[in-house]
């Protein structure tokens, strides 16, 4: 009948005010250009860990055979890790968000965009989201990008990560100094053609989100 068994997509829970924040900015973004995207510095962290095994992985087996060794998938309660923001590892506090930012953002922004101005994206975690945060970028002159809460789907930088996740399934790192590395060489080998058509796919992004009318997207 056409049905296929599939592992279920993992979308972020909306509520029905978010679903109208996600639309309202939709519809305020509406008209930017892929020219004006261009001008949006798109941040995030992610968390990598050394088990990067398929998480929806399935077996075959008979009636009695649940227990068995080759039936199972083997799992580390607390599996080390490392926070990446950009090429960096970092634990995301206020404090030490902002000393990201002034030794890794500013200059990076200096190179990217030189004298032209530019504006920063970030989510709404608290450490973003800090008062402390918000008068830093306010000293600092740096216009931020209001933000629809629970909106990976809007934000290029998640494919990024998928990417380099991608990448390190094939290097099987087997320690926290071989995943820092591995993650380095795989952010290293991103194009800038890849970065180009993602910030490209905005105008997209934004129509999605106003067709499924606030809902979670494809992207």
């Amino acid at each position: 009948m056409g049905y296929r068994c599939r592992i279920p997509q993992v979308k972020p829970l909306l509520n029905q005010k978010q679903r109208q924040k996600r639309l309202t900015w939709a519809t305020e973004k509406q008209h930017w250009t892929v020219a004006q995207w261009s001008k949006v510095l798109f941040s995030d962290e992610s968390k990598f860990c050394m088990s990067f095994g398929n998480q929806g992985a399935r077996v075959w087996r008979k009636t009695g055979e649940r227990e068995m060794p080759k039936c199972l998938k083997s799992s580390v309660k607390y599996p080390q890790s490392v926070m990446v923001w950009g090429a960096m590892s970092a634990a995301v506090n206020a404090s030490s968000y902002q000393e990201t930012w002034e030794h890794f953002m500013l200059p990076s922004a200096e190179k990217l965009y030189g004298d032209e101005d530019f504006i920063f994206q970030h989510d709404l975690a608290p450490a973003h989201s800090a008062k402390t945060t918000g008068k830093w970028f306010t000293d600092h002159g740096i216009t931020v990008l209001n933000w629809p809460a629970n909106s990976p789907d809007l934000n290029p930088i998640e494919n990024l990560w998928d990417i380099v996740k991608r990448k390190l399934r094939d290097a099987r790192p087997n320690t926290l100094d071989e995943l820092k590395a591995a993650i380095e060489a795989s952010w290293a080998s991103i194009t800038p053609q890849q970065c180009h058509r993602l910030i490209a796919s905005m105008p997209r992004r934004i129509e999605a989100v106003i067709s499924a009318k606030g809902f979670p997207t494809k992207y």
